[in-house]
């Protein structure tokens, strides 16, 4: 089965810059049209938005999943990020204000209490009125110098809410404690003859159930997106069954336990697989069996052929008559070889440095210089007959126009890399392509293949397609050729 080539290279493939892709075109036309940008400026701006759009392309992810795991998750964040800023903004510094402009208020209540109350008059009564009727602990401290000011946190609404209105309303020199893990809240106000102290719950002051709130909000979003990856995973996994039954047809290999699954887009698609595999199967098989019937009835003749050959004796006329029917069996089997194509061949974990051994050795015995080295594992999952007859013709092109051959393995990065080299006369590299076609040979520099059919190298191809991969010439290090066969593995 011949499978199109080099469909994963393709596909991975260097991408065009963001600023050059249709969108982005798209949107520097409108800008530019609605006068928003002139076209220098943003010319100017092409090469760093190019680079940001590099930058950007090869860090973002390039599976589906994951794509689409960032086209959930972006909402969700931004979502949950402007809803906690619009949260602390609004509602959570409004009612901490509020709560401190009323505690302040009391405290500012109490200090006009204090100073206004008759001379020699007990301020025990006011004390008693802010700890029963306000919930304040206040005392009348020595008139002492207040604590030296504590360094304020980075972030807290409390400490500024307090020290704004305390300077408003009471508009005397003051000291406030916030910090600590106490639920307490500690103002100092310094009075004429005393210094006024009071300790305040946290609670009165500070809207303490902000942190719940964002908890919430927060776990709520883990639950939603912890679903929302589970249901996605399943809605992906058809499709990367999909994509991998797709892989192994190119390569040859047998998707038998495939079925459709998931949404009824990834089935319709699947199906559409499943019908042009099976269409691509019915004309291989048409093909094969159409050759063979052709095959059955020329080998008939040819045997005919040679029975009336036996009758005729031997002689010099006699002798290239067989040598005839000799050749025309072996372009038979050729031609046939080729439209089969060894398609039909069960994929096998083949070891592949034993096989270039082998190749190396059934060279040698015909006189030929061969040497094989190989790297990484040996162990490659394809089929071994056709595979080996793919690189048996590279090498016995090489021998037949080449004194020194080199066969080089190389199994790494989920790709095998056959280089084979010659010292030959090489071919010219226009006609490097077209030496693959079928029935094709070079007049003077090169016989493609033993038997004079032009096959060899279309056969190697064929066979190197059929495994999802791809055969090129090259000049080869001793001024040769080059063929490197290279396949995923």
């Amino acid at each position: 089965m011949a499978g199109r080539p080099g469909i994963a290279a393709r596909a991975a493939g260097p991408l065009k810059p963001w600023f050059r892709r249709p969108a982005a075109r798209a949107v520097r036309r409108f800008l530019i049209r609605a006068g928003v940008v002139a076209a220098p400026l943003w010319r100017r701006a092409r090469v760093p938005l190019d680079f940001l759009g590099a930058q950007l392309t090869a860090v973002m992810p390039k599976g589906l999943y994951a794509r689409a795991l960032i086209i959930i998750i972006t909402p969700i964040v931004i979502l949950q990020s402007v809803v906690a800023f619009v949260f602390m903004e609004r509602h959570w510094q409004t009612v901490t204000r509020r709560l401190s402009a009323a505690t302040v208020r009391d405290v500012a209540a109490i200090v006009e209490l204090l100073e206004t109350r008759p001379a020699g008059a007990s301020p025990d009564e006011i004390l008693r009125v802010a700890r029963d009727q306000l919930n304040l602990t206040v005392d009348l401290l020595p008139p002492d110098p207040l604590p030296a000011v504590r360094p304020k946190p980075f972030f807290s609404l409390l400490d500024s809410a307090l020290s704004r209105e305390l300077t408003s309303q009471v508009g005397k020199p003051f000291w406030i404690d916030t910090v600590g893990r106490s639920n307490l809240v500690e103002i100092r106000i310094r009075l004429d003859e005393a210094v006024l102290r009071v300790l305040a719950r946290r609670s009165q002051t500070y809207a303490s159930n902000s942190e719940i709130f964002i908890l919430w909000m927060v776990g709520t979003s883990l639950v939603l997106l912890t679903i929302a990856i589970l249901f996605l995973r399943n809605q992906i996994r058809p499709i990367q069954r999909l994509a991998q039954a797709a892989d192994e047809f190119g390569k040859g290999r047998p998707v038998d336990d495939f079925t459709p699954r998931g949404a009824t887009e990834v089935r319709r698609a699947a199906i559409t697989f499943m019908e042009m595999r099976d269409r691509i199967q019915r004309m291989i098989d048409q093909r094969t069996a159409m050759l063979a019937g052709v095959s059955h009835d020329l080998r008939t003749i040819l045997t005919r052929f040679r029975l009336q050959l036996a009758f005729f004796g031997s002689g010099p006329d006699v002798e290239a008559l067989r040598k005839d029917v000799d050749d025309m069996q072996k372009m038979l089997e050729g031609y046939l070889a080729f439209a089969r194509g060894d398609a039909e061949e069960e994929t096998a974990e083949t070891d592949m440095a034993a096989m270039l051994d082998e190749l190396a050795d059934e060279a040698r015995r015909a006189g030929h210089i061969v040497t094989t080295r190989f790297a990484g594992p040996p162990a490659v999952r394809l089929r071994p007959h056709g595979f080996k007859r793919c690189l048996g013709n590279l090498v016995a092109n090489a021998c037949r126009h080449g004194e020194t051959v080199s066969i080089a393995g190389t199994h790494a990065g989920g790709w095998l890399d056959i280089v084979v080299d010659d010292d030959g006369p090489g071919i010219a590299p226009e006609q490097r392509e077209i030496v693959f076609k079928p029935f094709y040979r070079l007049d003077e520099a090169r016989n493609l293949d033993e038997s004079g059919t032009g096959l060899g190298l279309a056969i190697a191809r064929d066979i190197a397609r059929g495994h999802g991969g791809e055969i090129t010439l090259e000049d080869g290090p001793a001024g040769g050729l080059r063929a490197r066969v290279r396949i995923p593995a």
